[in-house]
């Protein structure tokens, strides 16, 4: 599914290029939102996911950024990759207008002009996937963000990728606990890796998170933040769901 995505992200890039609309608006600290005390919360806005289907396809964007907000989000992940996810540069442009937090863009990142094109939208962060990249891109990759002024929340799916993560610098580490073959979640693999992690570094617990016991075995673990998308999308009240997550620290 990894390669399917990236393959149709290579092919959009190459038939439309980037989008640079937008202004750059003065950025917004990612990675010291989410080192804050307790337990921090990355709210994700999404439609749907090859994992799950379709979600919530008339999701309001606005307010549901709005709703992460009242209910204590640390930032707001946007879902922008459109055949997959159903997102567009749109729905971060106008999220970002809508709050005062910090705002990561979720895509598949394999071209140093999308991270221009993060920038110029809004967004305070983007998403570098291990598993995507070979480890030159990644570190050009890391460089261009590090030049544009945005922050890479760097994603690992086991020890290895984790190790590459920390070894080129990355300030965020996300460990994900979906396989990407099976679309198994399990929250040991988190667990597992975080002891082989800096301790210097912000860590976010990715996927499988949906109730305060699953995000008290993220901060046990020692992550800062967890990044929580499907129950939430899915959520009759999403404030409430955000502040049952951090009250679990």
């Amino acid at each position: 599914m990894l390669d399917r995505i990236l393959e149709s992200t290579a092919a959009r890039l190459r038939r439309n290029g980037v989008d640079l609309t937008g202004d750059s608006p003065e950025r917004r600290a990612f990675a010291a939102s989410l080192a804050r005390p307790g337990l921090q919360v990355i709210a994700e806005i999404k439609r749907r996911s090859p994992s799950a289907g379709d979600l919530n396809m008339g999701i309001d964007p606005i307010a549901q950024a709005l709703s992460y907000e009242r209910g204590g989000a640390a930032a707001i992940s946007v879902l922008t990759e459109p055949e997959y996810f159903g997102g567009s540069l749109d729905d971060l442009r106008r999220v970002r207008e809508a709050v005062s937090l910090p705002v990561l863009r979720k895509d598949f990142i394999i071209d140093p002009q999308q991270v221009a094109e993060s920038r110029a939208a809004g967004a305070d962060a983007l998403l570098l996937i291990v598993a995507g990249l070979d480890l030159g891109l990644l570190k050009e990759l890391m460089e261009e963000c590090r030049a544009a002024g945005i922050e890479a929340l760097v994603e690992a799916h086991d020890e290895e990728e984790a190790a590459i993560a920390a070894a080129v610098g990355a300030k965020v580490i996300g460990v994900n606990n979906r396989d990407l073959s099976t679309f198994h979640t399990d929250l040991a693999v988190a667990e597992r890796v975080a002891p082989l992690l800096p301790q210097d570094r912000t860590l976010v617990g990715e996927s499988g998170v949906s109730t305060p016991a699953g995000a008290a075995r993220m901060a046990t673990a020692g992550y800062d933040a967890i990044l929580v998308g499907e129950a939430l999308v899915t959520a009759e009240d999403p404030a409430a769901l955000i502040a049952a997550l951090r009250a679990c620290s």
